[in-house]
């Protein structure tokens, strides 16, 4: 028995309804280009260790740098991404600056990746 190629249509036929239907619901340019930004903050190895790391707890630059062996400089770079993408917030006390995931979504998120690729 062999597997038929079903990557494309064996005849050309639109469903004039269906387009419709997805052409009035489909997100505005704007709106994807924020979820384009959003999903190329999770592109990146090591801003993913960060932001699993901050799912375990809140931590400073120098906790966060030496529980992924990287330095100070190199997590502060990549937390301001973060920050700038509203994955992530901080809080000052005293002369530290502890960071945080900036809200449940974001653990959401990672939590339905993590989901996703287990079951593969």
């Amino acid at each position: 028995m062999s597997k038929e190629k079903i990557d494309t249509c064996k005849v050309s036929c639109i469903h004039e309804d269906l387009v419709a239907k997805v052409k009035k619901e489909l997100l505005p340019n704007e709106r994807i280009d924020d979820l384009q930004s959003l999903f190329k903050l999770f592109g990146d190895g090591t801003r993913l260790l960060i932001l699993q790391a901050l799912q375990i707890c809140e931590m400073c630059v120098c906790d966060i740098a030496a529980s992924l062996d990287m330095s100070p400089s190199a997590v502060s770079h990549q937390l301001r991404v973060l920050k700038g993408g509203r994955l992530v917030k901080s809080r000052r006390e005293g002369k530290q600056a502890y960071y945080s995931l900036d809200d449940e979504h974001i653990e959401q998120l990672l939590d339905i990746g993590l989901d996703h690729i287990s079951h593969q």
